[in-house]
């Protein structure tokens, strides 16, 4: 029976639904296996060590590909079949599944196989299902197809009733979720392959042995190969290729091996390179599963291809997990996963958001014939990126961007620079710019409710802030009213997460939204993408830089003893990188707590990992496991106990990417009475200590 959660060690990334696999290309001996068994040990010895479950080898690999008629020999059919006893002998206390490729027998045919062994047992053999027989390739000649076993079991290598056809499975005990289906090179590369029906049948991860010679053009194409179909299955994807020592007389190999995870690419050899070679990614079979769970449309797939329950043989695999304390994730996770780490693709994200929020913004004008947006401008981040955004859509729409009627509105804590910064940017940008003083209208509200400030004491409260954000709506929708206009909203998905916003009268509240499935981390990235791009000018770009250097603030309580903000919206609510990726693991995988804090640990704990642009190198931030597990614990009692019922009264925004939005009628519908008990007792299993 698999453990739970809370009986695993917390810092072993086997406990939260990960598993690690190994790809490898050993280099060949034409027509040894004994030495080609050999190279096996060792790099299947590497991969144990390492903490991989699983490691693929190429196709045909104990004897060599390119053997050709050599493989009607019997001297080399017997050598590869004592090879896999040899192999099979001397790795039996390995805690892993190797997958090698070689001829076999069964019945009167022979067979390009997969054989897949673990602690000395032969699991089961998967003969090639497809064999190409073009160009330069001429398998039909020697093998068999898998389509037409005559035998459901063989004794092979030393064995008895060894399961033998391409209709196997794999599944280890202690990890479920893990289930391992197998094919073999041209397999992948058919309309249809083999691992479609394999993961149809429940498999989430697909072993490819390959040979695969290179020509030009080719590896980019079994790149295409690999991530489509791991992305159309939704499945990890181990492929290795045959490399050095295969035979040149009319072909070259470049030994490529890949990892992909959903049509991303984890890992990948570095092809021609005559040294053995082993790559290892970490497969996060959670997300698989999530993402399976999410897309009930594979359901239907299973019915019509007529997948059935017993079409598909399962091998159980008797392994425990790895009891490592400390086995961390050999790549930590992005860091802003709601924003690409590669510079190309980032720019094309910026572009596709702005893109999203301007037709969004275009349309609603041209459906409600208001064509004049009205919009607050603080100074800050959200409401910057909202107002660029209009100045976007009113250039789309061939309109002034004198039609924007854009106000600053000072209250009792805002602060010179943040009013400094929201009037040059609104005359950078050529809005139709206002100034409107609000303290005295709070005032007057808070003498109407009998508030003590109105008695001149600094109670500072809820209803002393909130009283400002609504003074602030109140006077955009009434403005609307007056111009005929459209309030544009400014508030983001990370706010809209943590109940971060005035419900209501207040900045929860506008006419249209277009930050509401933006987190604040890709807020910031557009910015420092507008500003760098220059495409609002040279001045606004000045105006953006200095908007990115600004401590975040809801500026709603005055600081009499100095120029800095009277309250900082991080130290409130957690930092808003740590944040957004609790959100997105949370909100897009739904991920039990103590997984997002291992994941957050992995990707956070160490300074040198990465950086929040645009902070210098000496402002790095890094967080402990005891940060991480205390702002998680606001994070969950604010996401899923506090403020569902503002989510549930959004206005319309569009969405934007694919981690999720919080609207009611998109990706997130919840109760607002729920309670957060359950979340954030998962918690008590996450160290308050480093490892």
């Amino acid at each position: 029976m698999p453990t739970r959660p809370s009986e695993r060690p917390f810092f072993n990334l086997h406990s939260h639904g990960f598993v690690r696999v190994a790809a490898a290309v050993p280099g060949v001996a034409l027509a040894r296996p004994a030495d080609n068994g050999a190279r096996c040990i060792e790099l299947m010895g590497a991969a144990a060590h390492d903490g991989a479950r699983l490691i693929v080898f190429p196709e045909l690999g104990l004897t060599g590909y390119s053997c050709e008629d050599l493989f009607r020999q019997q001297a080399l059919l017997e050598a590869a079949e004592s090879a896999l006893a040899a192999l099979l002998a001397d790795t039996a206390e390995l805690p892993l599944v190797a997958v090698v490729g070689l001829p076999a027998r069964a019945g009167p045919s022979l067979f390009n196989c997969a054989a897949v062994l673990h602690r000395g047992r032969l699991l089961g053999i998967v003969p090639k299902t497809y064999l190409p027989n073009y160009g330069e390739f001429y398998e039909m000649r020697q093998f068999a197809s898998g389509t037409c076993p005559t035998v459901d079991a063989l004794a092979f290598a030393g064995q008895r009733d060894v399961p033998f056809g391409a209709n196997l499975l794999f599944r280890f005990g202690s990890q479920p979720d893990f289930t391992l289906g197998v094919e073999i090179c041209e397999d992948l590369w058919l309309p249809i392959p083999p691992s479609t029906y394999a993961t149809l049948a429940g498999a989430t991860v697909i072993a490819n042995l390959s040979a695969s010679n290179v020509t030009l053009g080719k590896p980019d194409y079994r790149r295409l190969l690999c991530a489509s179909q791991s992305g159309r299955c939704i499945a990890g994807y181990v492929y290795s290729a045959a490399g050095e020592g295969e035979s040149t007389t009319d072909l070259a190999w470049d030994g490529h091996a890949m990892i992909y995870e959903n049509g991303t690419r984890l890992a990948e050899s570095k092809r021609f390179s005559p040294e053995r070679r082993l790559i290892r990614a970490d497969i996060d079979l959670e997300r698989l599963v999530q993402d399976r769970m999410r897309q009930t449309s594979l359901a239907q797939n299973r019915a019509a291809t007529g997948i059935k329950p017993g079409d598909f043989r399962i091998v159980n695999i008797d392994e425990p997990l790895p009891a490592d304390p400390f086995l961390p994730l050999a790549a930590p996770p992005q860091r802003f996963p709601f924003v690409p780490a590669d510079p190309a693709q980032r720019d094309e994200r910026c572009r596709d958001v702005f893109a999203i929020q301007t037709q969004a913004l275009a349309q609603r004008i041209r459906a409600t014939g208001l064509d004049k947006p009205v919009i607050g401008v603080s100074g800050g981040l959200d409401s910057t990126l909202a107002l660029l955004v209009c100045a976007r859509t009113m250039d789309r729409l061939g309109l002034p961007r004198s039609n924007i009627l854009a106000y600053t509105m000072p209250g009792f804590a805002t602060s010179e620079r943040t009013l400094a910064q929201a009037q040059r940017l609104m005359d950078a940008l050529g809005c139709t710019a206002g100034e409107i003083d609000i303290r005295q209208s709070t005032r007057t509200l808070l003498e109407d409710i009998g508030h003590p400030f109105a008695d001149g004491e600094r109670d500072y409260d809820v209803t002393f802030e909130n009283a400002q954000a609504g003074e602030r709506t109140q006077h955009l929708f009434r403005l609307a009213n007056l111009h005929k206009g459209l309030v544009v909203g400014t508030s983001d998905l990370s706010e809209l997460a943590l109940g971060w916003c005035t419900y209501g009268v207040g900045d929860h509240m506008a006419h249209y939204h277009v930050n509401a499935s933006v987190p604040k981390t890709l807020v910031r990235y557009l910015v420092q993408w507008a500003a760098d791009t220059h495409d609002f000018g040279e001045q606004a770009s000045a105006v953006l830089e200095d908007v990115l250097r600004t401590d975040i603030s809801p500026e709603l309580v005055p600081n009499h003893d100095g120029d800095e903000p009277g309250q900082l919206s991080e130290d409130v609510i957690g930092p808003y990188p740590l944040q957004d990726f609790h959100l997105y693991y949370t909100l897009r995988f739904g991920y039990r707590p103590g997984k997002v804090a291992f994941m957050a640990w992995c990707a956070w704990h160490d300074p040198a990992l990465g950086a929040w642009p645009p902070l210098p190198e000496d402002r790095r931030p890094a967080y402990g496991i005891r940060d991480i597990r205390h702002w998680l614990e606001v994070f969950l009692d604010r996401f899923f106990r506090t403020s569902q019922f503002k989510r549930s009264a959004i206005p319309n925004s569009p969405k934007v990417g694919s981690g999720g939005s919080l609207s009611p009628r998109g990706d997130w519908r919840a109760p607002s009475d729920a309670d957060a008990a359950t979340w954030l007792a998962a918690l008590e299993h996450v160290p308050d200590s480093e490892p």
